[in-house]
């Protein structure tokens, strides 16, 4: 269980989170969305602790979040996980070193810096990213890859540290439609196979009513909507998004496949 208790992010004498309180189950996939500048990317950086909280307290079972330094806080986000907008990958590496990254807690720092990797390391990232089907990329660098392929690769990072929770900010935010489905789909097949929370910024109101089963809508840094994708009219939609409405709303293109029924979750092969 996550929990954060009257959270809140100054920067200046402007807060960009003020005073929010939620709770996440385990399992759960949550929707974040609102306008740019609601307070999303800066609360999932919270939660991450790649932002300190003004104020408030995060907790995840027992453990006080906000307090964590040290080795702490790396095992903390090793434990969660974050998938970025701009996919965070380094470009002259290639795709297989990428996601071999994600294994750093699990290998150490030395045997990484050398390329010394476990054999059981090695066959996680392999089946990570044939179920991706990126796994024919597995060679290329990263730079030479499209959108879509660059952040599923972001994607297989993050999941081969063997997460707890999934942090993805704005993930299809520079995807075109169809891109922007295979990676919502594959973060809605993380969640539903190994059961791991995932917690999602969206701007796309269609995206977040297809794919997360709760919505958190913020505006000016509180939470001003908490339920179901069906609690969510269009109306409260309008109000949320303000002059945005109609960007968020009536985006085009964007329809859930079906989840692949073939589809394994690939750590679990390998235990």
């Amino acid at each position: 269980m996550l929990t954060m208790t009257g959270v809140t992010c100054c920067f200046g004498d402007k807060a960009a989170v003020d005073d929010v309180s939620l709770t996440v189950s385990p399992g759960s996939f949550v929707g974040v969305i609102g306008r740019s500048g609601a307070g999303k990317s800066t609360l999932l950086r919270m939660i991450n602790r790649l932002q300190t909280p003004t104020a408030g307290r995060i907790d995840f079972e027992g453990r006080d979040i906000t307090a964590l330094k040290g080795r702490a806080l790396r095992a903390w986000r090793a434990e969660c996980a974050m998938v970025f907008q701009q996919f965070n990958l380094v470009g002259r590496l290639d795709v297989l070193t990428n996601v071999m990254m994600g294994r750093l807690n699990h290998a150490g720092m030395l045997a990484s810096l050398l390329g010394l990797w476990a054999e059981h390391d090695r066959a996680v990232v392999f089946s990570v990213l044939e179920q991706f089907e990126i796994g024919g990329l597995a060679a290329h660098r990263a730079e030479t890859l499209s959108g879509g392929q660059q952040q599923r690769v972001a994607i297989a990072r993050a999941l081969v540290q063997e997460p707890r929770i999934i942090l993805a900010d704005e993930p299809t935010a520079s995807l075109d439609p169809r891109n922007a489905i295979a990676v919502m789909e594959a973060l809605r097949r993380i969640n539903r196979e190994y059961g791991i929370s995932v917690i999602c910024n969206l701007h796309s109101l269609d995206l977040a009513r297809a794919y997360c089963g709760r919505l958190v809508g913020m505006a000016a840094g509180r939470v001003v909507f908490d339920g179901t994708p069906e609690d969510l009219t269009d109306a409260a939609a309008r109000n949320l998004y303000g002059i945005e409405a109609d960007e968020a709303i009536g985006a085009p293109g964007f329809a859930p496949r079906q989840a692949t029924s073939g589809w394994q979750p690939p750590l679990a092969q390998l235990a």
